[in-house]
């Protein structure tokens, strides 16, 4: 036999072995995999917090490194990493100190208030029963429907005291794992921040080393841009939600609304998700509104509708720049398939992943499409200008 074609059975044979054993045994390669996410899960999180810092750090690192000199130009990078992070522990601060007092107020009053705003969703549906001829939905309670929900809610909350030596030893346990493993990412955060050029040429050099070109051109470039696209979209969305909820606190404050506090940090979170995130931040904050007044609620959704407008056409593009250049159709797809796989990380991640992949594609398809004698809109355009320019 060839030794060619006994190495390709061979390959072909261990395929279908490794193939029968994932499939026999996919539960425990599941549990395996989940093990190991868990195990690396301070490095991840390590990695988000250094990639969200990396931005403002590298500003300080510039700022630094003119006010220093070339004589404590080392110094410079320490110096920025520190900086970034005293910023995000003093905007911490600043943001629990103001808003959680106010908001914890706002759901107190919310709470107390709730058997007036039963009420006041009854009589909206009497009217609307009465104006639509619903007679079949005549009888319906709705006050009572809520006061029940409430009850219900109350006993599983007692229910669940009772068992509070379990829980509490539950909850400590919890608790103390979420304090380690946030030490562990953090001191992984400030190691990758104050070692990121470092690292990045170490991570370029054995990729250049150890895989052929063919293989590490690509994947450098994927890498960088994958990096650009995740850096321009996550500054973006922070940068929108924290414009979006301040304008929206200081115009409810303005127009004397309601629950100004507990909205705005609802409209600025919901702003963080793609697409939808507008949308259930205003059905969340206009259904709170609605047990007030109705009235109130329907001027807040015209408010909100033109702040959105605003923020989306002049503010947005001036101080983060312009969209991932994605489709419309492929941001509710990314949104919709991350979504249910990953919760509300996919809904984060899931746009400038597909923005990646977007582009990719693009560029491989005007470089292999000419090959093919394919003819394409993007072709004639850019010859000409090429034309022009020669």
């Amino acid at each position: 036999m060839d030794n060619r074609l006994f190495h390709k059975l061979l390959l072909l044979i261990t395929y279908a072995v490794a193939l029968v054993v994932v499939i026999v045994k996919i539960d425990v390669i599941l549990d395996w995999g989940s093990g190991v996410l868990v195990a690396f899960r301070p490095i991840f999180i390590g990695f988000a917090m250094a990639f969200i810092l990396n931005r403002p750090c590298n500003f300080f690192v510039r700022v630094y490194t003119r006010g220093l000199g070339e004589k404590w130009e080392r110094l410079a990078r320490p110096l920025a990493v520190t900086t970034a992070y005293v910023i995000l522990f003093a905007l911490v601060g600043i943001l629990i100190s103001l808003v959680v007092p106010e908001l914890t107020r706002s759901i107190q009053r919310f709470v107390g208030n709730m058997n007036v705003y039963a009420g006041n969703l009854q009589d909206i549906f009497e009217f609307v029963v009465e104006k639509l001829s619903l007679d079949s939905l005549a009888d319906l309670n709705l006050s009572n429907k809520i006061s029940e929900i409430l009850g219900n809610a109350l006993d599983q909350v007692l229910a669940t005291l009772t068992g509070t030596v379990p829980h509490l030893i539950s909850a400590t346990s919890t608790l103390v794992s979420a304090f380690v493993t946030g030490v562990i990412s953090f001191v992984f955060s400030v190691y990758m921040l104050s070692s990121g050029p470092k690292l990045t040429a170490q991570c370029r050099r054995l990729v250049i080393v150890y895989l052929p070109e063919s293989i590490s051109r690509p994947l450098l470039e994927i890498t960088r841009l994958t990096a650009d696209t995740f850096t321009k979209y996550i500054s973006g969305q922070l940068t929108e939600a924290c414009i979006l909820g301040s304008l929206c606190f200081l115009g409810m404050v303005l127009f004397r609304f309601d629950y100004a506090p507990l909205i705005s940090v609802i409209i600025g979170v919901s702003a963080l998700i793609p697409v939808a995130g507008a949308y259930i931040g205003a059905v969340l904050a206009a259904l709170l509104l609605a047990m007030i007044s109705p009235v109130k609620a329907f001027w807040f959704l015209i408010y909100l509708s033109v702040l959105q407008q605003l923020e989306g056409n002049l503010i947005y593009p001036r101080v983060v720049g312009t969209s991932l250049g994605l489709p419309g159709v492929w941001v509710l797809a990314a949104v919709t398939v991350g979504g249910s796989l990953l919760g509300f990380v996919g809904l984060v991640i899931s746009v400038p992943i597909t923005a990646v992949v977007y582009t990719v594609l693009k560029y491989d398809l005007r470089r292999r499409l000419p090959k093919t004698g394919e003819y394409t809109t993007d072709k004639p355009h850019i010859d000409e200008s090429s034309k022009e320019e020669g």
